[in-house]
């Protein structure tokens, strides 16, 4: 069966010669000359794609964009803007509101269907992340209707790519949902008087973010920032609360991630308050360990230093001691356990 394109355009040369290329390439095109036409024929027939100009009559890119965001049915449509403009600002506001990809005008044939095939495999693979992400919450949905609730709310909400290094959120910014963690790496940090950096948690895949914001209604504690490339799905503060209120199950499970969460901080704290430089590395990487599933990871020289509360130099000396008693492996941001009973024991 043929993917479903929506083009919407106002240049009516632009719209028909990017329809006849499509329509050549096996895809069923359908069309509207400003923004509010095409938001009705999303919504009348979902489609699989959607390319979308920014400046036009009635209701603009950025409209369409939003509009599409409030119904369940397009939120994950991948969404591409055709634009003249090629400004930073442009591009980030689009980004930021969920779009996929830009195409600049002009483009040529090639580039408007590598786009395409790019998105569309792009979407197929969250399926896949999405899928192992789901599985794994079976172990809480069991038979319970609030729980296999959550899971559909889940499966309906669009995965966003966070590039490496690229801030999620800000500390102190109004939290407006919970992030689950579908693929990549996030840290989240506080910032100390004098500049220098905590980092207050380490995410992988199948994480939530957020759960302290969402249950106290307060702004974000700290700054969530992408460690590697990631895939983060938000599910809005609104139909969670709603979910809470219906299902006391979903806020017990939730209740139980924020009671683990809070005890790590306190080991964390306990950690840095009476541990030895040995002790606070030692716990740091065994952390990391747990956290990634195997003896070998990655992280910055500056991100360990966060994590343990200690200065980048003593990071650095400390490693290399480890290393030379045979601990550890390192080459490059790249770290391998090679005694973790030892590591252990100097942990405790």
């Amino acid at each position: 069966m043929s993917k479903k394109v929506l083009i919407i355009e106002d240049n009516d040369d632009i719209r028909e010669n990017v329809i006849e290329i499509l329509e050549l390439a096996g895809y069923a095109v359908t069309s509207a000359s400003n923004g509010k036409a095409g938001v009705e024929l999303a919504f009348q027939d979902t489609p699989d794609i959607i390319l979308c100009d920014i400046m036009m009559p009635e209701l603009d890119g950025y409209g369409v964009l939003y509009m599409l965001s409030k119904r369940p049915e397009t939120i994950a449509i991948p969404f591409i803007f055709l634009t003249a403009k090629a400004e930073h600002f442009d591009r980030r506001k689009g980004m930021e509101m969920g779009a996929d990809d830009y195409l600049t005008k002009p483009f040529d044939d090639m580039e408007l269907l590598a786009a395409i095939e790019s998105r569309l495999k792009k979407k197929e693979g969250q399926q896949a992340f999405y899928s192992k992400s789901l599985d794994r919450l079976n172990t809480l949905v069991a038979k319970k209707d609030g729980l296999s609730a959550l899971k559909k709310i889940i499966e309906e909400r669009k995965a966003r790519t966070i590039k490496k290094n690229q801030v999620i959120y800000y500390e102190g910014d109004k939290g407006n949902g919970l992030y689950l963690l579908v693929s990549g790496k996030v840290k989240t940090i506080k910032l100390a008087e004098d500049g220098r950096e905590l980092m207050t948690g380490i995410y992988a895949a199948d994480d939530y973010l957020g759960i302290n914001a969402m249950l106290s209604s307060e702004a974000y504690a700290d700054t969530a920032t992408a460690l590697e490339d990631s895939l983060l799905c938000l599910i809005p503060k609104e139909q969670l609360e709603e979910l809470l209120n219906l299902y006391p199950e979903v806020a017990r499970e939730f209740i139980k991630l924020l009671a683990n969460d809070i005890r790590e901080k306190e080991d964390q704290l306990l950690q840095m308050a009476y541990n030895s430089v040995r002790k606070k590395m030692a716990e740091s990487l065994l952390r990391l360990q747990r956290q990634s599933g195997t003896d070998n990871f990655k992280i910055a020289r500056e991100d360990l230093a966060a994590m343990a509360a200690m200065a980048t130099e003593t990071v650095s000396r400390t490693l290399s001691d480890f290393k030379e008693e045979g601990l550890i492996e390192k080459t490059g941001s790249t770290i391998t356990i090679i005694d973790l009973a030892r590591l252990t024991k100097m942990k405790n």
